[in-house]
């Protein structure tokens, strides 16, 4: 057990390594595998796998993944990131995804946190009220 959580803790470092400014980037990311390839320390594969986690992780606690029935302009995609961003003292990025379901409005999903102002979300909470 001892030994998992020098990964974990090894792992957690790299991801720190990983950030600029607060913030996962793609060129950060490739340093740190880079070098962690060259290194090739004891229980590679163990450390990757635990540096991947943590890196998704990360990488959607920074994201914001807005489903709606049709494309939204910038200016709403810019406006729910400074929001979001506000709400989270984070810098957020809004990426988009179709989703036909929501028959209006929109979900938003942060991380493990989604708000959900559809049409289809408000049915369902109201169907599940009647119950």
């Amino acid at each position: 057990m001892r030994r998992d959580k020098k990964i974990t803790d090894f792992a957690r470092k790299l991801a720190e390594l990983s950030k600029e400014d607060g913030i996962v980037t793609d060129a950060r990311v490739r340093e740190v595998l880079k070098g962690l390839q060259q290194a090739k320390p004891p229980r590679y594969g163990a450390i990757l796998k635990a540096y991947l986690r943590l890196i998704r992780r990360e990488v959607a606690s920074q994201t914001a993944v807005v489903s709606t029935p049709a494309d939204l302009s910038e200016d709403a995609l810019k406006a729910i990131e400074a929001n979001f961003a506000q709400l989270y003292g984070r810098k957020i990025q809004a990426v988009t995804r179709p989703d036909p379901s929501l028959i209006a409005g929109v979900r938003v999903r942060v991380g493990d946190d989604v708000y959900d102002a559809s049409v289809a979300g408000r049915l369902k909470r109201l169907a599940e009220a009647v119950r």
